[in-house]
């Protein structure tokens, strides 16, 4: 089978339009509320034009999810098991933050996913996902039995991170309402480290 043709710089920018508006109309309206006239109109293309690039809607939305689930399990992969528990866990959290702040639109994308059922991404939930929070939660448990950390459940320790990350992209209107468009992110970054130092700094004996 002969290699598919390498892409013209225009083919490869319009793509990335393509798949950029897709992720706007998506994070916004779900992929049951979404078509491909708002992702064509977004892109500022026309229909048969981005039919060129995608067959159809499906095929818009599976190529972005096959691109966030490539780096959307990294800052979890990064936790090093060999380093200080303590500072390791930390900089997971603000790793989900900044992601929270950098990729907004897919984080919500994921969530609207999520709450869909995981029709798409259900496999890699039992699979990929689950081993690696499996593994994770082992380096946790291995560090609370030494001592290093004080002993809370590890998987829900996870859970709570992507819980209070995930929140600031996914509920951003909600918070920037309270805090009458404040950046959030600076005062979160402090209370996640104030939060989970005074969760897992063991107890002095």
């Amino acid at each position: 089978m002969e290699d598919a043709a390498p892409q013209t710089r225009i083919q490869t920018r319009n793509r990335k339009t393509i798949l950029s508006a897709g992720l706007d109309v998506f994070s916004a309206h779900g992929f049951r509320g979404a078509t491909l006239d708002q992702i064509a109109s977004t892109a500022g293309l026309s229909k048969p034009n981005l039919l060129y690039y995608f067959p159809s809607k499906e095929a818009v939305y599976t190529a972005l999810l096959d691109d966030l689930l490539v780096t959307w399990l990294d800052p979890l992969r990064a936790l090093d098991p060999a380093g200080e528990p303590i500072a390791e866990i930390l900089a997971y959290a603000q790793r989900k933050l900044m992601m929270s702040r950098d990729y907004p639109r897919e984080s919500r994308l994921f969530a609207n996913e999520i709450l869909q059922g995981a029709p798409l991404v259900g496999p890699v939930l039992h699979t990929e996902l689950r081993a690696l929070v499996d593994d994770r939660a082992t380096v946790l448990q291995g560090w609370m039995d030494d001592g290093l950390i004080r002993r809370t459940d590890p998987v829900h320790l996870i859970f709570s991170i992507w819980s209070l990350t995930q929140h600031y992209a996914d509920f951003d209107v909600q918070i920037r309402a309270v805090l009458d468009d404040d950046d959030p992110f600076p005062g979160a970054e402090c209370f996640l480290d104030q939060l989970y130092r005074s969760l897992l700094e063991p107890r002095q004996r």
